[in-house]
């Protein structure tokens, strides 16, 4: 699917950049892509949090463990929280501007205690908090995982996981939409798997209130 998004992006520059005229237009764009079935509900199991803060201070670099523990705490994307600056990061507000996010819109994030307390920890020896390239955040991770003997988790399943944590603490869906940049309700709701037990006990609260 991604090979024919590609595919008909550099047919349209041809078409409109380059005046190359085709005869029948753009012969990818009428053609049906299948549909990727690429959703994940990971969350978190018991332990195994735990496991991987004490991998963690196994890593080369000292970044790691604030990432992480960032990432669990403000549920930013990974991209998003490498690319936090110092200029952009208010204390006393306890909030994170993102001028650039992966939806196209700024975003002011707020901080919970635990995340001022990271970022009051990081160095300031660079103009970003968190100096680390995507690929070396991405090869850590795997050999921390490893480490950690934790099965079948990415990066982005702690995303998920700090969202649902989100919801599950009370706050409302556009509260946690403010936190998360989700673009409407519908793409947060996938990342809103509250637990079974939960729902059961909220239900027995309910019918014995």
């Amino acid at each position: 699917m991604r090979e024919l998004g590609w595919l008909q992006h550099a047919l349209d520059v041809a078409c409109e950049d380059w005046r190359q005229n085709l005869p029948h237009g753009n012969p990818v764009k009428p053609v049906r892509r299948p549909k990727i079935n690429n959703r994940r509900e990971r969350r978190l199991q018991q332990g195994e949090w735990q496991a991987l803060l004490e991998a963690v201070n196994q890593a080369r670099s000292p970044l790691m463990k604030p990432l992480l523990t960032l990432a669990l705490a403000t549920g930013m994307r990974r991209g998003e929280l490498l690319s936090i600056q110092w200029k952009h990061v208010d204390l006393e507000r306890r909030t994170v501007l993102l001028p650039q996010t992966k939806n196209g819109r700024a975003r002011t994030v707020p901080l919970s205690p635990n995340a001022v307390a990271v970022l009051m920890d990081l160095p300031r020896s660079d103009d970003r908090c968190l100096p680390l390239s995507g690929n070396s955040v991405r090869l850590a991770f795997e050999r921390l995982r490893q480490r950690a003997g934790v099965d079948n988790l990415t990066f982005h399943d702690i995303r998920h996981e700090a969202v649902s944590r989100f919801v599950e603490s009370g706050l409302s869906l556009a509260q946690v939409q403010m936190i998360s940049g989700h673009r409407d309700l519908r793409m947060l709701m996938r990342y809103t798997h509250l637990q079974t037990d939960d729902i059961v006990a909220k239900l027995a609260a309910v019918e014995h209130a």
